[in-house]
């Protein structure tokens, strides 16, 4: 989430980020101080800041250990308070390592924000999220597989059951070295990578989300959005 928040204020967006830290987690407000981030809104709460660890392979592919710690501690009231600030036609871009999300999607969309989904890591939690309400899903081909419930990880499989499903939002696959597609009701766009010896890959699609969202709240056009956000 951090990571996203840090991809958006570098991407020229006015971005709060939300969310509890415990007393070992001052490096976040430091971060956000850094890069230009809004930190009003994190606040500190008992116990050990949610964190990961992050295993990288010989192939720059990772695999991330998470511990939820403060970010389980969210409560309705907090919510309230942060979405009170809010108005309709602002962005909401949710993940799912924090606690009350289907509570933050239905006062969001009260508020008629544009909500925006992360759903990494795939967990049982994603079933509570009223998904008929996400306007926008940033999801690789692992989380698009089971969000869609399709039987294959083959693109076109898992784009024809997405739409499907949720005829009303708009999607951004994320494939890796295969590139990355947005496509909507109406419309489809590819985007191929830019080929680079990968070292980490990492916050990669973070780095990709930040920069996609960027190009919406500046009004670009899909395929410009698309390059900007592969370049970065």
């Amino acid at each position: 989430g951090m990571n996203q928040s840090i991809a958006l204020a570098k991407a020229g967006v006015e971005v709060y980020h939300g969310g509890m830290i415990g007393k070992d987690g001052y490096a976040f407000i430091d971060a956000c101080k850094e890069y230009g981030v809004h930190y009003d809104y994190i606040r500190e709460a008992e116990g050990n800041t949610g964190h990961t660890i992050i295993q990288i392979d010989r192939n720059a592919q990772n695999s991330i250990l998470l511990f939820a710690g403060t970010n389980d501690m969210l409560t309705e009231s907090y919510v309230d308070e942060v979405i009170a600030d809010f108005e309709e036609g602002d962005i909401l871009l949710l993940q799912n390592e924090v606690n009350r999300l289907p509570y933050m999607v239905d006062k969001a969309y009260e508020k008629g924000m544009q909500i925006a989904l992360n759903p990494s890591p795939i967990n049982e939690n994603l079933k509570t999220i009223p998904m008929d309400l996400i306007d926008y899903f940033i999801l690789n081909e692992i989380e698009g597989k089971e969000i869609s419930g399709a039987e294959s990880e083959e693109t076109e499989t898992i784009m024809g059951k997405l739409k499907e499903k949720y005829p009303k939002a708009a999607f951004v696959l994320t494939l890796g070295e295969k590139g990355s597609w947005y496509f909507d009701e109406t419309r489809c766009f590819k985007q191929e990578i830019y080929k680079v010896k990968a070292v980490d890959t990492t916050a990669a699609g973070d780095t990709f989300c930040g920069y996609f969202l960027s190009g919406l709240t500046k009004g670009k056009e899909i395929p410009e959005i698309l390059k900007t956000a592969s370049a970065a």
